[in-house]
């Protein structure tokens, strides 16, 4: 996976994930809040890895 689709999903899934928060906060759902967190922390890890696959193409090519 290109690290281009990893921030496309990563960030798809931190805005889901905040949006499944903010829905069990209204209905004073916990596991459903808890399930928005853990998404949304899935998120930022996707993110962050097609970061870093831009930051290790970077190097490669330079080299």
């Amino acid at each position: 996976m290109g690290s281009i689709s990893d921030k496309i999903k990563g960030k798809t899934n931190e805005v889901a994930g905040k949006a499944r928060q903010a829905v069990g906060k209204a209905a004073d759902n916990r596991e459903e809040q808890a399930k928005g967190s853990v998404q949304e922390a899935k998120g930022k890890a996707q993110v962050a890895k097609g970061e870093a696959k831009d930051a290790l193409k970077k190097v490669v090519d330079k080299a």
